[in-house]
């Protein structure tokens, strides 16, 4: 995962959480899990139209 080992990857949370208190990582997480979802769904609802439009012109 990006060249990243496990101390670094604790390194960077020990970081974040300093930064961010206890109170603020749980919120962070949930927003990035509501904007990854919602990604996630733009993206399968774009490949739906493209192929409904490329079946459309086949038709």
């Amino acid at each position: 995962m990006f060249g990243l080992g496990g101390a670094e990857l604790a390194i960077i949370g020990i970081v974040a959480f300093l930064f961010l208190g206890p109170k603020k990582i749980p919120e962070l997480a949930k927003g990035l899990g509501q904007g990854l979802t919602s990604f996630k769904k733009g993206l399968k609802e774009d490949s739906e139209e493209l192929e409904s439009t490329a079946e459309s012109r086949e038709a």
